[in-house]
């Protein structure tokens, strides 16, 4: 079997890679390195430095290497960004995804898992969420992700390409290898910001609002370990080739921590006090963002095997503690 991973010199993209090889699967990786990192490519993985958008180019691919089915992971990804710039979101994003389906009908390839977000729900009140509540996104980024999800829907009905879209909560950790993990040039991530203030890279950790109707006052999410969510995405991509139909699916671990929570359990980790700085809210943010993932133990028979969240934290700390800059001294 033959994969593409589109965006696989990206977080997820490149344990997606990792984990498609050890699985002695062939593996196709497509970057145009804006956000990814060719580094964390595997040699045994073939690389092309190619934008999705230059179908030319795309379609060369495709023809030269004869995928049985791709896993797209590329896209732009930062809310506070696609607010300011949202036609840099549709045109990666959406844009994007049209391009690699076009080429994807022309050449016959019939299985993509897409890599969706939460953030299609938006600001929804009951948890945990389900994937048949209401799809209101209040951002961007949120938007351009359920677009894509209804032109697979479309596409599929045209053209019989069968998906599964996975709607992540908040993924985190590393490989346990520690060779690759989270890296990105503008930090947004909790977990990561938080890792910064033992590596000396920042005085303290922001905590936005501490008044939110919850246990403690702080924000509660759902945390979701980056090997597991793969887990998720090659069983997705094993249902399809075996018949499965197209179908979207929750991704996180059916419980929920609080920034202080998250921050106490990093000092556990880490050793390192970590002060912290109460800031003003931030606008958007929900009290509370917990999933349901039963329709994806059930349908793609998968579970969190790391849901414990100091263990998610260590993974994080080895990494950042082994690249405190990122690939950018490897």
């Amino acid at each position: 079997m033959k994969i593409l991973v589109v965006g696989g010199a990206g977080y997820i993209g490149s344990h997606a890679v990792k984990q498609l090889l050890e699985k002695n699967i062939e593996v196709v990786v497509i970057d145009s390195l804006e956000t990814g990192h060719q580094e964390s490519i595997p040699n045994q993985a073939v690389f092309y430095h190619v934008d999705i958008r230059n179908k030319e180019k795309l379609k060369e691919v495709f023809i030269k290497e004869s995928f049985d089915g791709v896993i797209h992971f590329a896209a732009n990804s930062l809310v506070g960004e696609s607010m300011t710039n949202p036609l840099k979101y549709y045109n990666n994003n959406v844009h994007g995804a049209q391009v690699l389906l076009e080429v994807m009908v022309e050449t016959g390839v019939k299985y993509i898992v897409f890599s969706s977000t939460a953030a299609t729900y938006g600001d929804i009140k009951t948890m945990p969420i389900t994937e048949d509540m209401v799809t209101s996104p209040t951002n961007t980024y949120g938007e351009t992700k359920l677009a894509i999800e209804k032109m697979l829907k479309w596409t599929h009905k045209a053209h019989d390409l069968n998906f599964v879209c996975l709607r992540y909560f908040n993924v985190a950790g590393a490989d346990a290898s520690a060779k690759i993990g989270e890296a990105h040039t503008v930090e947004t991530h909790l977990i990561p910001l938080i890792l910064q203030v033992p590596l000396g890279q920042r005085d303290h950790i922001s905590v936005y609002g501490n008044d939110y109707p919850t246990k403690d006052g702080t924000c509660i999410r759902d945390y979701i370990h980056v090997t597991d969510l793969v887990d998720a995405h090659l069983l997705a991509l094993n249902y399809l080739i075996a018949g499965g139909k197209s179908d979207i699916f929750n991704l996180g671990s059916n419980s929920g921590y609080s920034v202080l929570e998250m921050i106490e359990a990093a000092r556990e980790v880490t050793g390192h006090e970590i002060p912290l700085v109460i800031s003003e809210k931030r606008a958007g943010d929900p009290a509370l963002l917990v999933a349901s993932s039963e329709k994806a133990q059930k349908v793609l028979n998968w579970s969190p095997k790391h849901t414990d969240v100091k263990a998610i934290i260590s993974s994080a700390w080895n990494w950042h503690k082994s690249h405190p800059n990122g690939y950018k001294g490897d």
